[in-house]
């Protein structure tokens, strides 16, 4: 289906207005969350130049659509969807005037510059909220806006490593590794989202805004369970452990008949038990040192490779099937294929079907989290650049003539 905005849902944030002006994926995709339920999210781009195609950087990142003259990523319009593009550029004061417009009506601003860039143009939070006392302003970077890393470059990838996630990803004999994926500019992301919506709830109650500080390696930091308490407690440092979980026994990858894996969490008491006569070992199941997590951490080399031999002699559409019918949870580990294949997704309606403006059909994750009575969808994919400008400088009392001498002198 083409994406229409008359037909989708207003979402539960309706009403609120979000400016954008970060770029690439953590302010972004934080002011995504919010198109997607409703709010009207006007995103600035920097306005293209003579040896410059401008906008986000994320336009041009990884697979792009062929058929499209302008060579859009496929990723920008799943980023970008039903947000409005305004080109304007920064370092004019002309463009910094329009900012102040927009956030002088603005709930809501999303920022992931550099600290420091958005004072440097005479767009701080002291000086948006001037005029806007309600304002709040999340801003989104490497190390926060305070603290001896200020001032450093911070990308999602140094973020996940400050943070500790990369130090316990992988195998102990190897380097650690990173997911395929940004997942620390993600996790910044749904904190800022989190910060944001409690900012608002202290304003209605206040009429007050405020500064929602969001650090990337705070985010990924947050997502580390007790590993300090450990250490300050044991000075116990958790490790790269591979494909099992530390502590919890039995939760691990386990190799099937065909050369594919399974994946296998029968750590909780009575699920254990299940598991280990499921496979043939009732003298496991019946064994009292192993009835609680604490005995069975203390062996779990040992149970590991007896879940590895009943795994290893069956193909693992068979070995799904026993652990269903022993309801242990298991399952197999999902390609994008397997995604856009599989019956779940579809009874959940995870996977959309949208056409691009040239008329190719495209698929894409739906929206979350799923709200029963005012649920977010797709009103329109990521926009072309500038596409809203004249609309949005328009409703902002720009006059034809203004916006012509803003186009003319390069300021969008």
């Amino acid at each position: 289906m083409k994406p229409d905005p008359d037909s989708t849902p207003a979402g539960p944030l309706a009403g609120l207005k979000v400016l954008e002006l970060g770029q690439l994926i953590a302010g972004p995709f934080a002011a995504r969350m919010f198109a997607e339920f409703g709010a009207d999210v006007v995103k600035v781009e920097p306005p293209a130049r003579p040896g410059a195609e401008g906008g986000d950087p994320l336009r041009k990142w990884r697979k792009l659509h062929p058929d499209d003259p302008s060579g859009t990523s496929l990723w920008w319009y799943v980023q970008a969807r039903n947000k409005r593009s305004v080109t304007a550029d920064l370092k004019k004061p002309a463009g910094q005037e329009i900012v102040r417009r927009l956030a002088a009506r603005a709930d809501i601003v999303i920022e992931n510059f550099r600290p420091g860039a958005l004072e440097g143009w005479g767009l701080g939070y002291e000086a948006l909220s001037r005029d806007n006392p309600g304002l709040i302003l999340v801003r989104l970077s490497g190390y926060g806006q305070s603290g001896p890393y200020r001032d450093r470059p911070g990308f999602g990838a140094i973020a996940e490593s400050m943070g500790g996630m990369r130090y316990v990803t992988g195998f102990p004999d190897r380097p650690p590794v990173r997911m395929n994926l940004s997942i620390g500019d993600s996790l910044a992301a749904l904190h800022a989202v989190i910060g944001a919506l409690m900012a608002l709830e202290h304003r209605r109650n206040t009429g007050r805004g405020q500064v929602v500080d969001v650090a990337l390696y705070e985010a990924v930091f947050n997502m580390m369970e007790s590993t300090l308490p450990e250490f300050d407690r044991y000075g116990i440092v958790r490790e790269r452990t591979g494909t099992n979980l530390t502590g919890i026994v039995p939760s691990n990858t386990y190799p099937t008949a065909d050369g594919r894996h399974i994946v296998i969490g029968g750590n909780g008491d009575s699920i254990f038990k299940r598991l280990m006569r499921a496979i043939g070992r009732a003298d496991l199941a019946d064994d009292p040192s192993l009835a609680s997590n604490a005995g069975r951490a203390s062996r779990a080399k040992e149970l590991d490779e007896a879940i590895s031999a009943w795994t290893s002699r069956h193909v693992l559409d068979d070995a799904l099937a026993a652990m269903a019918d022993a309801e242990v949870p298991s399952g197999k580990i999902y390609s994008a294929a397997d995604m856009a294949d599989d019956p779940q997704f579809a009874a959940r309606e995870m996977i959309e079907r949208v056409q691009l403006p040239d008329g190719t059909p495209l698929a894409v994750p739906a929206v979350v989290p799923k709200l029963s009575e005012t649920p977010g969808g797709t009103r329109w994919l990521g926009p072309g650049l500038g596409e809203h400008t004249d609309q949005v400088l328009a409703e902002l009392g720009y006059t034809a003539d203004q916006i012509g001498q803003l186009r003319s002198d390069r300021v969008i």
